[in-house]
């Protein structure tokens, strides 16, 4: 279905969920992070980090730690309320937060009623009536208890981090959950309300074949997921430690992994599913993110793909990031450095980037090429594009007419790709970034 140019994949992008990227974030001062939350204007959505699991899985390249050590939990549950306190006395009266959305990590590692005190303290401290709220959940501390919490809260949108069905993969990436708990969850999470469900699935997994994936698919699919998110295993031990404990001899090449994530892509859009961007997936006629993608209402944050328009992200909690139209900032990653700063009160934006004219105009264009294939593009950089965007046109995989550029069908797989070709902070380098597919 796709073809299959080495060539072009052969240098790591990022994955343009912000622009500039975390790459390009160097320190900022306490006070650019208070006059950012001092100046927001609109509707606002959060967003609560909980950087801890029950088990730590080999494959996970996100900031998180195991919950066993209940002191360090505690203790940062206790400075995340005092930093929820610090940032909505910053925002102007009548802020209107209309999304929050908990992420780790997996935030059904803290107990059910410490979960409830969050909300509590966010609907007070932010004045919440109504908003929406989504959560990513682990399947393997799931429980009826949680499920009653997400019933009582009025969660309707849940991500699991299912990864694969394949027990043998399982085993290789230190995740193991058997299908018996996954339906389980996905059971107590329909009886609880959620109406809008997500499974993270995996491609490029050590000792996965087509047939694995394939699977995995399939089982997904009969369980009704609303959505799916298939990405790409990212192997880059040197900069997640975690890594290491994975067979790298073990994993596809980049030849199967295109395969794989074709065969994906052509089984679930012929199987219910409306594709939203390279690698997510939403059934059409009621799922948000399906009507965002067919309606051309797309949009791109630290989530990833998102019907969620609010022109102001606020990150709580270490290492979350907050956008603001014309600042990236994020929060102090080290857990004890922010413990001890939140704790006293203080804003714990350690690192970010203020986003000049020129970055918010690349940052639409790159934004608009992922989320709907064709951005308009200001003569002058498309002519500074023209040399690196050739091979993409010569090859029928995007194409250029006037001031705006358009990413065939078969070029979806490049469209990160193509995108990067409008980032003037991207380097070569292959230790920064993953394989575009």
């Amino acid at each position: 279905m796709w073809p299959y140019h080495p060539d072009l994949l052969a240098t790591p992008v990022p994955r343009y969920t912000s622009f500039p990227t975390a790459a390009e974030f160097g320190e900022i001062g306490r006070d650019d992070h208070r006059a950012a939350l001092a100046q927001v204007e609109g509707d606002v959505s959060l967003y609560v980090h909980i950087p801890f699991c029950e088990k730590i899985c080999f494959y996970c390249g996100c900031n998180t730690g195991a919950a066993g050590r209940r002191h360090r939990l505690e203790s940062y549950l206790d400075a995340l309320h005092r930093e929820i306190e610090t940032v909505s006395g910053a925002l102007p009266s009548g802020t209107r937060v209309r999304r929050v959305a908990f992420g780790g990590g997996s935030p059904n590692a803290i107990a059910p009623t410490d979960f409830v005190r969050l909300v509590d303290a966010l609907t007070i401290r932010f004045g919440l009536i109504d908003p929406a709220y989504s959560i990513e959940l682990d399947p393997r501390t799931m429980s009826r208890e949680w499920a009653e919490v997400i019933a009582s809260v009025g969660i309707t949108r849940a991500s699991l981090g299912v990864q694969t069905f394949a027990s043998h993969c399982q085993e290789r990436i230190g995740r193991v959950q058997d299908e018996a708990l996954i339906v389980e969850t996905t059971d107590l999470l329909r009886e609880a309300g959620v109406t809008s469900l997500n499974f993270d699935l995996m491609y490029g997994l050590p000792g996965q074949s087509h047939e694995d994936l394939m699977d995995s698919l399939q089982r997904t699919r009969v369980l009704g997921a609303d959505r799916i998110a298939l990405f790409g295993y990212a192997h880059v031990p040197h900069i997640v430690l975690r890594q290491k404990a994975i067979d790298a001899s073990d994993l596809p090449d980049q030849a199967t992994r295109f395969a794989m994530a074709a065969a994906g892509y052509a089984y679930l859009v012929t199987h219910g599913y409306t594709a939203v961007g390279f690698d997510h997936f939403a059934r059409p006629g009621g799922d948000p993110l399906a009507v965002a993608a067919l309606g051309g209402t797309l949009r791109r944050n630290f989530q990833g793909f998102t019907d969620d328009d609010a022109a102001t992200l606020i990150g709580l909690g270490a290492s979350a990031i907050s956008s603001f139209p014309h600042l990236l900032v994020q929060n102090e990653k080290n857990s004890g450095r922010y413990r001890m700063k939140a704790g006293a009160g203080q804003l714990v934006g350690e690192r970010g980037i203020r986003r000049s004219a020129d970055d918010r105009l690349r940052g639409a264009i790159i934004e608009q090429l992922l989320c709907r294939g064709h951005a308009a593009v200001p003569p002058a950089l498309l002519e500074a594009a023209r040399h690196g965007l050739a091979p993409f046109v010569d090859r029928g995989l995007a194409s250029i007419a006037a001031d705006s550029l358009s990413i065939a069908p078969e070029g979806l797989p490049y469209a990160r790709t193509i995108a990067a070709l409008f980032d003037p902070y991207r380097q070569l380098s292959p230790r920064r970034f993953s394989s575009a597919v």
